[in-house]
């Protein structure tokens, strides 16, 4: 816990106030992350925060596991991990993540939204409701979905392959007429290479029994929730493989794929809890 009452180190996107001296920042405005996403896509699945460390930090977000074992939601200070199986299972504080991104969600603008047909005209909505493309935000989607579509992977071996390989082990999940809540964040495009440019989701049922990472939907009736957020604060990995590691190259295609899941691999399969 020491490495987090100093300045910012790593990487720090601030007001000028905020950069004079460590000055105050409100602990809702902030974007926690826990390493980079091109160290995941390298295969770099160890970290060295812990879940317990995690909700010091957020109450709200998404992440993975150590060895890449499986997808995590936070939702309302509850972390849960979806596993290769589908299913959701409550996260020990003594677990530990290679990749997260939390906050205390806090929205600034709360809508209702009737229906989209899938996934890209809910990403085009959701851009018409921000006041800039330049910083961060929570969002949190609630409520009834004609379909939601989502991934798992499993979990990894040493030596570990890079995400694009593991990606081809996936487990696909589809729920039909399903409440849940969607758990994401939008980031700006120029944190290519440390988080995902754009908008990153996963997702929950109701009844917190299954959920990963979100593919597709077609939603229903839902509440939309949006937090804008204008901190940044990143905790690296003290050593480790990450020190060694070339973070330099473009991993952008590769990240697409692992985003967007490959149609023609994993396996089709329903998680339990969900509903066909």
């Amino acid at each position: 816990m020491k490495r987090y009452k100093h300045c910012i180190i790593a990487l720090v996107i601030l007001t000028v106030s905020t950069v004079l001296g460590c000055a105050h920042v409100q602990k809702n405005d902030v974007v926690f992350q826990t390493s980079t996403i091109n160290a995941l896509l390298k295969g770099i699945y160890d970290g060295d925060v812990s879940y317990g460390e995690l909700k010091s930090n957020g109450d709200f977000g998404l992440g993975t596991f150590n060895a890449l074992d499986g997808e995590m939601i936070g939702l309302e200070g509850t972390f849960y991990q979806i596993k290769v199986d589908g299913v959701a299972y409550p996260v020990k504080d003594s677990m530990k993540t290679p990749f997260a991104v939390v906050t205390f969600f806090a929205p600034d603008k709360t809508v209702a939204l009737d229906t989209t047909n899938n996934y890209t005209q809910l990403k085009t909505y959701l851009d018409g409701l921000l006041p800039s493309r330049n910083i961060f935000y929570a969002i949190k989607i609630e409520g009834k979905f004609k379909y939601i579509k989502t991934r798992s992977v499993p979990g990894q071996n040493k030596p570990y392959p890079p995400l694009v390989e593991v990606v081809k082990e996936q487990a696909f999940f589809e729920f039909q007429d399903i409440a849940g809540t969607i758990v994401g964040f939008r980031s700006p495009d120029y944190v290519q290479g440390i988080n995902v440019p754009g908008y990153h989701m996963h997702f929950i049922t109701k009844d917190k029994k299954a959920g990963g990472h979100l593919l597709e939907c077609r939603i229903q009736n839902v509440t939309v929730e949006i937090d804008n957020i204008h901190n940044l604060f990143m905790a690296l990995p003290h050593g480790g493989e990450f020190y060694n590691v070339d973070l330099a190259q473009d991993k952008k295609r590769e990240l697409e794929t692992v985003e967007k899941g490959t149609p023609h691999t994993g396996i089709e399969k329903l998680p339990i809890g969900g509903h066909p």
